[in-house]
């Protein structure tokens, strides 16, 4: 059955994944509300085989019709479509679909080998280290936004707000519920999920046309003449692994940082990068899949989501009774075999859909975008209603919809606000609880531990490091 369920999780990631306006994160947080009620092996085995197969299907679009099918497929296009407009599509697909499995047993390698050392350490970490580690997540994610970081800012403040809405752990009293009984509970995490990556996608889709035709010749490259490019690739799924493990970098970050590195590493290719250069497919999707065993590690040790995907699946555990955390390895042990066992399954249906299917998506330029956005907002309803049977969550949900479709508007990122909402109520608690073990032990004898001073120095970095680059011209 976790065979099957996973082989299912992989089809769904590999057909939404290639749908340009579709990401696997949308994806996800649709199955989320559909899989709530399933057991949690099963669940647990869909959403692997989503994350792993739908971070790679992104990658054909953006080869056949220069349309990424999600932001980290972004850099792909850059060299996958080239060579596909000189015949060599197929060659570009073989080349993304290779290195993504490469990738992504890298990543679930060092999921195995780091998960339960990093568990160990961080049972030693006290209330303020757990404040520390997550303002350093979104921070982190903070200082990675590009050039204009306010609106990341902005952001990430907004899901902290809107998580704070409900239950105060420490007095026991309502917060900002309006005087409405149904958000005493707080907001619920699957419906706003829904509307910031269903409803709002759709309103996009509904924004833009339909997409051309294209044609896909045969493949020339043979196996052994790809698989020359493997030591190559294994810089590039050390990069993507440790990208992953950083707080809220995500696949984008990976792809576009493996991809500058590729040409500043890369001595006289053979094509030139941005004209069908085969380093420019390699290490980006090789990055992206590593990205995803990385991002798993601190959600599964610390319960610090490694991106928006590992969020959603963070919500996962909890909908299921599950709390990652440094006591999850030695409680649930048997939830992280299943993980490594259906992100291998994954892989290895990553292979298969890849090289047989992938080629064949050339339909998905006749959908129109009308039709896809019905079907995604039928989905939503369905998802958010079901969650707890109450019309109150399809409110949430269209709220959340319209307020990331005008986030998009105004090109403010979505992933801090799912950061905010996740890390919001630990922020809130250990911030609060560390206030009053200061009062007690004195502030300076509390603050003077190995790892909270540990913490300490990584944000005094991550805040000097933009003024230091921007002094360095």
């Amino acid at each position: 059955m976790i065979l099957f369920y996973t082989f299912i999780g992989s089809l769904l990631g590999l057909l939404v994944g290639s749908l340009p306006g579709l990401s696997v994160t949308m994806a996800t947080a649709l199955l989320l509300g559909l899989t709530y009620s399933w057991p949690t092996h099963y669940a647990l085995a869909t959403i692997m085989g989503v994350y792993v197969v739908g971070v790679y299907s992104g990658a054909t679009s953006a080869i056949l019709i220069n349309v990424p099918g999600a932001p980290s497929a972004l850099v792909t296009t850059l060299d996958g479509y080239p060579m596909a407009k000189k015949g060599l599509g197929a060659d570009a697909l073989f080349l993304a679909t290779i290195y993504s499995v490469v990738g992504s047993l890298f990543g679930l390698i060092s999921l195995a080998l780091f998960a339960k050392p990093l568990s160990l350490l961080a049972l030693s970490f006290r209330t303020i280290d757990y404040f520390l580690l997550a303002l350093f997540a979104l921070s982190a994610l903070m200082s990675l936004s590009g050039d204009e970081p306010k609106k990341a800012i902005l952001a990430g403040m907004a899901g902290i707000v809107f998580s704070l809405v409900g239950l105060d752990p420490i007095t026991g009293t309502h917060r900002f519920t309006l005087g409405l009984r149904l958000l005493q509970p707080g907001i619920p995490l699957v419906p706003v999920l829904l509307g910031l990556f269903g409803i709002s996608e759709a309103l996009v889709m509904l924004d833009h046309k339909g997409l051309g035709r294209f044609t896909l010749n045969k493949r020339k490259i043979k196996l052994k003449e790809a698989l020359s490019y493997l030591p190559f690739s294994l810089y590039y799924a050390l990069l993507g692994t440790l990208v992953g493990v950083l707080p809220g970098a995500g696949t984008p970050i990976a792809s576009f940082l493996s991809y500058s590195q590729a040409v500043k590493r890369t001595k006289n290719p053979v094509v030139a990068f941005g004209q069908g250069a085969r380093e420019g497919i390699i290490a980006p999707e090789t990055a992206n899949n590593a990205c995803v065993g990385g991002a798993l590690i601190p959600m599964l040790s610390l319960g610090i989501p490694g991106d928006g995907v590992s969020a959603i699946i963070l919500s996962v555990f909890m909908v299921h009774g599950l709390k990652p955390g440094p006591l999850f390895m030695s409680q649930n042990y048997d939830i992280f075999i299943l993980i490594l066992k259906s992100g291998a399954l994954a892989s290895l249906f990553l292979l298969l859909l890849g090289l047989s299917i992938a080629p064949h998506l050339g339909f998905v330029a006749k959908i129109k975008n009308s039709h896809l956005a019905i079907i995604v907002i039928v989905l939503s309803f369905l998802g958010a209603y079901s969650y707890n049977y109450r019309s109150f969550d399809i409110l949430i949900m269209v709220f959340f919809g319209f307020l990331a479709y005008v986030f998009k508007s105004y090109k403010i990122p979505t992933a801090p606000l799912v950061l905010g909402l996740v890390l919001g109520p630990m922020m809130d608690a250990n911030f609060r609880r560390s206030v009053l073990l200061m009062g007690r032990e004195g502030m300076v004898s509390y603050m003077l531990h190995p790892i909270t001073l540990f913490f300490l120095g990584l944000l005094s970095l991550l805040f000097l490091y933009p003024h230091y680059k921007k002094k360095r011209g």
